[in-house]
């Protein structure tokens, strides 16, 4: 259980704050490449870390973010016009680059030269694979991006999921550090004997509690979460909290796909979470157990029924490209008013009682996602911690949580930089699902699989401190 003077520490994020302060070390994803589809299209509004911001295309193709207030007299840019490399301000006609510099002051005099000395709040940004992103420290030269597979691999088909959530971005990531909460939450309807024999799904089933191994990585944290599986053998759930804001989570077998959520604060109070899922890898190397013994149930899962779970992902969320999923709420202009849902808190999650009732259905609410906001945004906008009774199974959440404050209040009084900051290459990791001998220690046996790294080449922005597309 945390104080209340730590549970504030550990969320509030905005300018000036410790874990702020710490989230700006930092690249953050900050838009999906699709929001800005075209040179000179119109801005967007933003809200990241607490602050106001648009985004803006230019002419020839590059991303800018700035304040959404004019230096002048604070008017919305949002209402600016995108023409000609810049962002018109259209109260004065005051013009800012992507750099935040005011290259164009029509309503002064020719002859002035205010404009050199006038400068709008702006961030460096990079974009490559659907994803765009923003440095918002105050180094000169920003660091190197994270050797994060997913981001890496634009090249091949993948699927970018985003969701606003509206709670405290801290809610989110700890219910991924939650494996347990599986069994119930989203298969708590399932029956072992409904599942096929030696399969994940049957001995998650089979045994709903689990036994919980952490460990603390150069990135963040690691779970080892395990289950009787044969007499010789457990069931684990292996996943990664990847420092500041990161989740792989354990989805199919160890090591057969690139995958990463992110839970990116906006505010406080607002959280949009991020998804990608690398689909020929989630769905490729069937019939290859661990031992490369063609044994597919010691993965659990077969095709089918892998790609049975991708469906549903792709019908119960956001997913790149230009037509509306089921469900999906079309974005407006605001900065709450991207990627919503339906499903949501003012109606329940839509939650159906008679599903509920007769078993179908262990919770009612329809979809993976959506179960696990119903139980993290009615947690309030900032969970109180501090009125918890945490049990064996929350031990992750327990060294998570210490590990980030000690970051931060090192940051914060020492000036020691957060892990992964400056080396990018310690978040190349895979988690996922696994059958291991009982006598072997989990994070040591699947190093193999954890650290399959399928990259060929890793560009500059990715390796050196500084380098931009």
């Amino acid at each position: 259980m945390l104080s209340k003077e730590d549970n504030e520490y550990l969320c509030r994020i905005g300018p000036g704050t410790p874990m702020g302060d710490l989230m700006r070390q930092y690249w953050i994803p900050a838009v999906r490449s699709d929001e800005l589809p075209a040179p000179d299209c119109p801005p967007l509004r933003v809200k990241l870390l607490g602050e106001d911001l648009i985004a803006f295309r230019t002419t020839s193709g590059d991303v800018g973010m700035i304040q959404n207030a004019c230096p002048h007299r604070g008017a919305s840019l949002f209402f600016g016009r995108n023409e000609e490399e810049g962002l018109r301000c259209v109260y004065h006609g005051w013009k800012f680059d992507v750099a935040g510099a005011c290259v164009d002051m029509p309503s002064e005099p020719a002859e002035s030269n205010f404009k050199t000395k006038v400068h709008a709040r702006a961030y460096p940004m990079y974009e490559r694979g659907g994803v765009i992103w923003a440095y918002m420290g105050t180094r000169e030269v920003p660091p190197p991006l994270p050797q994060i597979e997913a981001f890496l691999m634009n090249e091949t088909p993948h699927t970018i999921s985003m969701i606003h959530r509206p709670c405290n971005w801290m809610q989110g990531w700890e219910g991924e550090m939650d494996t347990v909460h599986a069994a119930f939450l989203h298969f708590g309807a399932s029956k072992p004997e409904d599942q096929a024999p030696n399969s994940f799904n049957f001995y998650q089933a089979n045994q709903r509690h689990a036994k919980f191994s952490v460990v603390e990585t150069e990135f963040g944290t690691s779970y080892g979460a395990y289950r009787p599986a044969e007499d010789d053998t457990y069931y684990w759930r292996i996943a990664h909290m990847l420092f500041p804001f990161y989740a792989m989570i354990p989805q199919g077998p160890m090591g057969k796909d690139a995958k990463i959520g992110a839970y990116v604060p906006m505010d406080d109070y607002h959280t949009m979470h991020w998804e990608i899922f690398i689909n020929p890898g989630v769905l490729a190397g069937f019939g290859a157990g661990s031992g490369g013994d063609g044994d597919v149930r010691s993965f659990g899962q077969d095709k089918t029924e892998i790609e049975k779970f991708i469906e549903e992902r792709r019908a119960s969320n956001v997913i790149t490209g230009p037509a509306l999923r089921p469900g999906q709420i079309p974005n407006g202009t605001g900065p709450f008013d991207r990627f919503n849902i339906e499903q949501n808190l003012d109606n329940d999650y839509m939650v159906d009682r008679e599903a509920q009732r007769t078993g179908k259905s262990f919770t009612g609410i329809p979809g993976v996602r959506q179960q696990d906001m119903a139980v993290t945004e009615t947690m309030g906008p900032i969970y109180k911690r501090y009125n918890e009774h945490l049990g064996t199974t929350d031990a992750m959440i327990i060294r998570t949580r210490r590990k980030m404050l000690a970051a931060a209040k090192a940051l914060r009084e020492d000036g020691v930089i957060p892990p992964g900051v400056d080396s990018p290459e310690v978040y190349r990791q895979r988690s996922g699902e696994v059958i291991l001998p009982r006598e072997v220690f989990w994070w040591d046996a699947t190093k193999p699989m954890r650290e399959i790294f399928e990259v060929e080449e890793i560009p500059a922005e990715f390796t050196t401190a500084g380098a931009r597309k």
